[in-house]
C-alpha cells in the first residue's frame, strides 16, 4: 500500500474483498463509487479496454456486491463489457494494470480468473439461462439461502437466448432477480410522479408482506389455487399498467417488475436490493443508467467511447497514432466496397447484428439507411432475415465477426443453404483477435462452414482480393458465399481497384520452387511469403513455392493435382484452427486420391487461446514469420 494509493483512493485500499466493503456504513457508499470511477478512468486512459459501459455500473456493482454474501451468493454478468468495478472490488485491484495483456488478467468474467466470476462471459444475452441453471442447481442441493443475480443490458436483451431464459425463468420456480441495465432504450416509458410512486409501492417491505400473507390465506381457505394465481398475477399487473400508462413484456409473463429506477443513486439501490432480496418467484429490476457516467467526453461521445483506446484522463482528448499512409483496416474495405457495390447494383442490402460501426456497415448506412439494416444482438435472426430478403430476389450482404457467427450456425445451414439462397456471409474478426481473447477469436469458422454443401468459402489475402471476392458474391447465381477476413489492417495502402470476377475455387501460384510447397489461405499468406523470402536468404539453394488457395471450399483440385505431382512436402498455413480446416482438407483430397505425402499443418493448437497482442498470439501459435519460416526447412 503506497503513501500515494492512501491518498487518492483512501477506502478503496481499505477493501482487498468485498467482505471489506460490506463493513463500511451505507452513507460511504457514493465516496466508494467516486474513488472506484476515479480509478478506472486512470487504469483505461493509459491501458485501453472496454471504458463507458464499465463507468455506467460503479453504483449497480457497489450495491450488488454490498447486498449480497459473494462469491456464495452468485452474480452472472452479461456480456462482461461493464465488470470492471466488479474486477477491481473481488482482489484484481493491484494487478488489474495487466487487464488484456498476455498472461495479464483476462479481458472479461471467467470462473478460471477468480471464484467471483461465476460464469463465463463474452457473447451477449447467456446471463439470464445462465443465472437460472445456477438458482435451480442451488435448490437442487439443498441451498436455500444462496441467492442468484443476473445483470443483463438492454442491448443484450434483443437476442433470442435471454428471451428463451425469460420464458423459462417465468416458468420454473425460482428466486432469480435479473436486472436490466438499461443506458440507451427505455422499454417503459417514465410518467414522473406516478412511476416513481408505483415503484415506492412495490418494494415498500409493509404492502409485500401483506400481500404475501393475503396470498397465502387465500391459498389456505381454498379461494385460489396455484394455477389461478398466475391469472391473479396477470390481473395485478394488468391493473398496474392501466394506473401506470405503460406495460411492459415481463409483467406479462408473470415476472415480478420493479423499476424504472436510478442506476446511479446507490444508497437507493441498496435499499431497493434489501427489499426484494428475499422475495420469492422470479423478479425483475429496471434500473436508468448513462454510459460513460462522471467522465463527461464519454456520456456524449457514443459509440467511439465505448473502446476508446489510450486517451487524455484530464482533457478526454483521445491519444491516436498518425495513420498517414498506412494501409486501411479490412473492415473499411469491405464498407466502402459495399457502398461502391451496392450504387451499382440495387439488389444489395445491407445487413448487421448490432455492430454497424465495428464492421463498417455504417458507412452504407449513412449514404443509404434504406438499404442498410441493424437488426440488434440477434446473430441467427440476422441469416434468416438475410435468407428472407435473399429468397425474392435481393441480395444481402450479413456482417457478422466470426465468433459470434457461431451462434447462427444452424439459420445458416437451414435458412440458407438448404434453399441455396444468395447470402453473402462476410466474417469479420476472423482468426485471432488479440486482447479481447478465446471467447471473441474467430478461431473455428474455417472448421465449421467446411462441411456444409453448397457453401462457397473464401478468404482473402489482402484488400484487392477482398474486393474481388466481394464483387464475385453478388454476381448471378453464386448462390451462399462465405467471405472472411481479420481484424485490423490489411497489407496494401493503394486498396481502391478496379473489381473483377474470381472463377470459385480457383487458387493462385504467387511464387514458384521445387523443395516443398507452401499453401496458405487469407492474410496470414503476407506472413508466409516474408518467412519464405527470409528461408531462402538464410539458406541458400533451398526453393520454396508459394500458392494462396483464395478458397477453402471448393478447393482448388487442379492446383492441388500440381502440388502433389511436384513436391515431396506440404506446408498449410492458416489462421484458424488445424483440426478441420485447410490443413485437414489437403490431407483428405491426398487420401481421397491415393496420394500419401507429409503434410506439416500450421494453425491454431486443439485448445482456446488465451489473450494477448497479436504478435504475442501468432508467435505462441507458430504462425508468425518466425515459426513458418522453422516449419519450412525442417
Amino acid at each position: 500500500m503506497t503513501e500515494k494509493n492512501l491518498q487518492e483512493y483512501p477506502l478503496l485500499e481499505q477493501i482487498p474483498l468485498p467482505a471489506y466493503l460490506r463493513q463500511l456504513p451505507l452513507e460511504q457508499l457514493p465516496e466508494v463509487c467516486r474513488e472506484l470511477r476515479q480509478n478506472l478512468i486512470a487504469e483505461l486512459s493509459d491501458n485501453p479496454g472496454h471504458f463507458a459501459s464499465s463507468l455506467g455500473v460503479v453504483e449497480l456493482t457497489v450495491a450488488l456486491h454490498y447486498v449480497y454474501d459473494t462469491p456464495y451468493d452468485r452474480l452472472v454478468w452479461d456480456v462482461g463489457h461493464q465488470a470492471y468495478a466488479h474486477k477491481l472490488l473481488t482482489g484484481r485491484r493491484a494487478t488489474f494494470s495487466t487487464n488484456r495483456h498476455f498472461h495479464g488478467l483476462r479481458p472479461f468474467p471467467s470462473p478460471a480468473e477468480s471464484e467471483y466470476d461465476s460464469f463465463t462471459a463474452g457473447h451477449a444475452s447467456n446471463s439470464i439461462s445462465a443465472a437460472l441453471g445456477m438458482a435451480l442447481a442451488a435448490k437442487a442441493k439443498g441451498e436455500t439461502k444462496r441467492h442468484v443475480v443476473a445483470v443483463i443490458g438492454d442491448g443484450a436483451m434483443s437476442g433470442g437466448l435471454a428471451f428463451e431464459g425469460l420464458n423459462n425463468a417465468a416458468n420454473t420456480p425460482n428466486d432469480v432477480l435479473i436486472i436490466l441495465n438499461d443506458n440507451n432504450m427505455s422499454i417503459d416509458r417514465s410518467v414522473g410522479g406516478m412511476k416513481n410512486l408505483l415503484h415506492q409501492l412495490q418494494i415498500n417491505p409493509t404492502y409485500n408482506r401483506l400481500r404475501y400473507k393475503a396470498a397465502r390465506k387465500l391459498l389456505s381457505w381454498g379461494f385460489i389455487s396455484e394455477r389461478s394465481k398466475k391469472s391473479i398475477l396477470r390481473f395485478n399487473n394488468s391493473l398496474k399498467s392501466l394506473i401506470n400508462h405503460q406495460q411492459n413484456v415481463f409483467e406479462g409473463m408473470d415476472i415480478r417488475y420493479f423499476g424504472p429506477t436510478d442506476g446511479h443513486d446507490v444508497i437507493e439501490l441498496v435499499r431497493t436490493l434489501r427489499v426484494i432480496k428475499d422475495m420469492e418467484g422470479p423478479k425483475l429490476l429496471h434500473i436508468h443508467t448513462v454510459k460513460g457516467k462522471g467522465f463527461e467526453p464519454a456520456e456524449h461521445g457514443g459509440a467511439v467511447w465505448h473502446a476508446p483506446g489510450k486517451f487524455d484522463p484530464q482533457t478526454g482528448e483521445r491519444l491516436q497514432c498518425d495513420e498517414t499512409g498506412l494501409p486501411p483496416k479490412f473492415q473499411d474495405v469491405f464498407g466502402n466496397t459495399l457502398l461502391e457495390l451496392a450504387r451499382a447494383n440495387d439488389r444489395i442490402v445491407g445487413v448487421t447484428p448490432a455492430m454497424p460501426t465495428g464492421c463498417s456497415m455504417s458507412i452504407m448506412m449513412n449514404a443509404m439507411p434504406e438499404r442498410a439494416y441493424d437488426v440488434g444482438i440477434a446473430e441467427g435472426h440476422a441469416v434468416t432475415f438475410s435468407a428472407g430478403m435473399a429468397k425474392d430476389g435481393l441480395i444481402p450482404f450479413c456482417n457478422i465477426y466470426s465468433s459470434f457467427a457461431q451462434r447462427a450456425y444452424d439459420n445458416l445451414i437451414h435458412d440458407v443453404c438448404i434453399s441455396r439462397l444468395n447470402v453473402v456471409l462476410c466474417l469479420d474478426r476472423a482468426g485471432l483477435v488479440g486482447e479481447d481473447g478465446p471467447t471473441h477469436h474467430g478461431a473455428f469458422d474455417l472448421a465449421y462452414l467446411r462441411p456444409i454443401p453448397g457453401l462457397t468459402i473464401a478468404s482473402p489475402m489482402d484488400e484487392h482480393e477482398l474486393r474481388h471476392l466481394m464483387y464475385t458474391a453478388q454476381l448471378p447465381e453464386k448462390g451462399p458465399f462465405v467471405i472472411r477476413y481479420p481484424r485490423g489492417r490489411g497489407s496494401l495502402a493503394d486498396w481502391e481497384c478496379p473489381m473483377h470476377e474470381i472463377p470459385v475455387g480457383r487458387g493462385r501460384r504467387l511464387k514458384d520452387g521445387h523443395d516443398v510447397a507452401v499453401l496458405t489461405i487469407g492474410p496470414i499468406g503476407v506472413a508466409a511469403r516474408e518467412a519464405i523470402r527470409q528461408a531462402e536468404a538464410e539458406h541458400p539453394g533451398w526453393s520454396v513455392a508459394h500458392y494462396d488457395m483464395r478458397f477453402l471450399k471448393p478447393l482448388d483440385e487442379t492446383l492441388l493435382t500440381e502440388v502433389a505431382a511436384r513436391f515431396r512436402r506440404i506446408v498449410t498455413v492458416e489462421d484458424g484452427v488445424r483440426t478441420g480446416g485447410l490443413g485437414t482438407a489437403v490431407l483428405e483430397w491426398l487420401s481421397d486420391h491415393g496420394m500419401s505425402i507429409p503434410v506439416t499443418r500450421l494453425g491454431l493448437p486443439d485448445a482456446f487461446v488465451e489473450h494477448g497482442s497479436l504478435k504475442e498470439l501468432h508467435h505462441l501459435c507458430g504462425i508468425d514469420i518466425e515459426g513458418i519460416k522453422r516449419a519450412l526447412v525442417l
